[in-house]
């Protein structure tokens, strides 16, 4: 019988892969079913050219229907030309061959469907006494059209849940504004610094829950990759996968420093298009930065706040959440996912609301394409990305100074 992972020594050729995921899918007895298969958009590392072909050539004589959505959470709708890229091929009428191609609407009502509901008792307890509301469970309405759901898509650590990947390709990847919103300001509460990179949180136990809900066959491959290859590949349940899927990534994708730094260069890759999700950038070094340091997020390509967000967060700009839960009258009324990119962003710290003077533990700096008025306007720091020269930053940890290149994937730890 064929096994349900498959590892590399240290990646997998192509070719093997290829065959792990045809023999999985022969497994699942899909004759004559419609699929749906939920992919990462283009700010994740992830071969979904490869897949695209797999699961097609695999599935195309068998099963009826052989679709694919992008799970894109609040992220913008893919332009074809963006889709071709993350495919891999041509788009003709939002169709790839035989397969429809669909971006994920999470701001369209009519797009989604409630499929249950989370009392409020029952948020308390599995956000750990941190919010008591209830939660109307909403997800694309697309689904209902499919036999099987299935997922591939990869695991990193991440600043909301503990470790990306699984049940969070329904939540929040095709999911509607209510169980976004909550789920991320439940991170924010709980803060990157104490979630990122934690297998199992109040997050994951919400997005688990709501994936209960829906009552169709679901499947993940849950892939471990950086930039080089794929260390390896977990089937089954979406739980399942994940939680294998999670305890490779936390070999793979932390790096423990033994010391902390006064300064951090961050340089962001080219896939990340604003500082939505470019803030990763922080998100995956702040463990490592001194009290009083500061990080510089490297980007000159990043030229824009958010395509989705940005007129928000001009408004409330950047801060840590206890300005926001110190003023929670003022602030309550808008998207708490936003809320909570503010204080990923900003990092921690703590906010007086007797002197008004907010006190974050560090300082984060933007080198990137957003003007400086902009910067500053919106709480963060500024600098030319012209004075900065990446090599300079190398090789000067003993003076308590870390580069970090193709930041984003990888989590920075002190021990």
């Amino acid at each position: 019988m064929e096994p349900h992972n498959i590892l590399g020594e240290p990646y997998l050729e192509a070719e093997t892969l290829v065959h792990f995921i045809e023999a999985q899918l022969k497994r699942l007895n899909l004759q004559g079913q419609k699929v749906l298969v939920l992919v990462p958009d283009t700010t994740r590392t992830m071969p979904v050219p490869l897949v695209f072909d797999a699961v097609t050539a695999a599935l195309g004589d068998v099963a009826e229907a052989v679709d694919f959505m992008v799970a894109l959470g609040t992220h913008p709708a893919l332009a074809p030309s963006a889709l071709k890229g993350l495919f891999g091929h041509e788009l003709v009428d939002g169709w790839i061959g035989r397969s429809r191609i669909f971006n994920h609407s999470w701001d369209v009502p009519e797009s989604l469907a409630a499929i249950g509901l989370i009392t409020e008792d029952e948020i308390f307890k599995l956000s750990r006494g941190k919010l008591r509301q209830d939660l109307v469970v909403k997800i694309n309405r697309k689904i209902f059209d499919y036999d099987h759901l299935i997922i591939f898509g990869p695991v990193f650590p991440h600043e909301v849940v503990g470790f990306s990947g699984g049940n969070k390709y329904f939540f929040p990847g095709i999911s509607g504004p209510e169980v976004i919103n909550l789920t991320h300001w439940l991170g924010a509460l709980l803060t990157n610094y104490n979630v990122i990179g934690t297998v199992y949180t109040p997050v994951r136990a919400l997005i688990d829950r709501a994936a209960e809900m829906i009552e169709k066959p679901k499947t993940c491959f849950a892939f471990v990759l950086d930039d080089g290859g794929i260390f390896g590949v977990f089937t089954g349940s979406p739980e399942a996968a994940w939680e294998e899927a999670s305890a490779l990534s936390a070999e793979t994708h932390i790096i423990y420093t033994g010391r902390t730094y006064k300064q951090v260069l961050s340089v962001l890759p080219a896939m990340y298009t604003d500082l939505w999700v470019g803030g990763k950038g922080m998100y995956k070094v702040e463990p490592v930065i001194e009290d009083g340091g500061e990080v510089i997020i490297y980007a000159p390509h990043l030229k824009t706040i958010s395509t989705t967000h940005g007129a928000i967060l001009e408004e409330i700009g950047y801060h840590t959440s206890d300005y926001f839960t110190s003023q929670w009258g003022k602030f309550k009324g808008y998207p708490w996912g936003v809320l909570a990119h503010s204080t990923h962003v900003k990092g921690l710290g703590k906010f007086d609301p007797k002197t008004g003077i907010e006190t974050p533990r560090i300082t984060v700096i933007l080198a990137t394409g957003i003007p400086e008025e902009v910067c500053r306007a919106i709480n963060l720091g500024y600098r030319d990305p012209a004075t900065i020269t990446i090599e300079d930053w190398a090789n000067r940890e003993a003076e308590g100074i870390l580069l970090v290149r193709n930041a984003g994937e990888h989590l920075y730890r002190v021990q």
